[in-house]
């Protein structure tokens, strides 16, 4: 006959490895999940070549509902406001409704002015850029042409709080953004050799108000905090987008966020 007190230990045991498994489990739980997930279409009109086609590719999260749910409505949302032509943005539901519209938009205007010719396309692919305990950064670079010289190329940054999934804007990254600002003004002056007396515009780029401004997108990297000029933000489409790669060194103090 086993000892009574045996079979308590073997109890408590099993208990005690049941326990864990189950705090494991809630433990992967509560990480997150991205897939890459991908969206085609092409125009049904007959083209013999460069048909109007577009194409998505965007990390979808998931393994924690509530989270993944506002960071995936969040990252369409923005989809939404890059891929539209006319006044507003499409109604779509989903990013297969977003490609139809698209390329529903160009059949209309093929019809309409059938002699015309209009080569739309449009490229986007997303990624997670940088993810930590307090933030997650993804990336959106995007082109879209519908007509006319060029098309419009550029980099979007959607910032989130990993344990919620709310967005990050960049009035929350830092702990005193006027003092930011100040000091990244002349980190930037210094990169592009603008003198400290002179106009930020003075070398022939286009701060609105001749003041320098912060980007409307930060980008957290490896290697430090990113700011990341779109063409026409800082300068002219010719002369492409401006940035500037601050140091983790050098900007921790100035962050709320990191």
């Amino acid at each position: 006959m086993i000892p009574l007190y045996l079979i308590n230990n073997f109890e408590m045991k099993h208990i005690i490895i049941y326990t864990l498994l189950l705090f494991s489990v809630a433990q992967c739980s509560n990480e997150l999940v991205f897939e890459e997930e991908s969206f085609q279409k092409t125009t049904s009109l007959p083209c013999k070549e460069d048909c109007p086609s577009i194409s998505v590719k965007i990390p979808v999260a998931n393994a924690v509902p509530i989270v993944a749910d506002s960071i995936n409505k969040k990252v369409f949302s923005v989809l939404k406001e890059i891929i539209y032509f006319g006044e507003k943005p499409y109604t779509a539901k989903d990013y297969n409704g977003l490609l139809h519209s698209f390329i529903g938009s160009y059949e209309k205007l093929q019809k309409d002015f059938p002699e015309d010719k209009f080569g739309w396309e449009a490229d986007i692919q997303g990624s997670v850029k940088y993810q930590s305990d307090a933030v997650l950064n993804i990336e959106i670079k995007h082109y879209t042409y519908t007509g006319g010289a060029h098309g419009y190329q550029g980099l979007r940054s959607l910032l989130f709080d990993p344990s919620t999934g709310k967005s990050i804007s960049n009035d929350e990254l830092f702990n005193d953004k006027a003092t930011f600002k100040a000091f990244a003004e002349k980190k930037f002056r210094a990169k592009y050799k603008i003198p400290a007396n002179k106009s930020i515009n003075a070398t022939g780029l286009m701060f609105e108000k001749e003041k320098f401004q912060l980007p409307q997108n930060i980008f957290y990297t490896d290697k430090g905090l990113l700011l990341y000029y779109n063409s026409y933000e800082a300068a002219s489409y010719a002369d492409g987008p401006k940035e500037l790669l601050l140091p983790y060194t050098e900007v921790n103090d100035y962050l709320a966020v990191k």
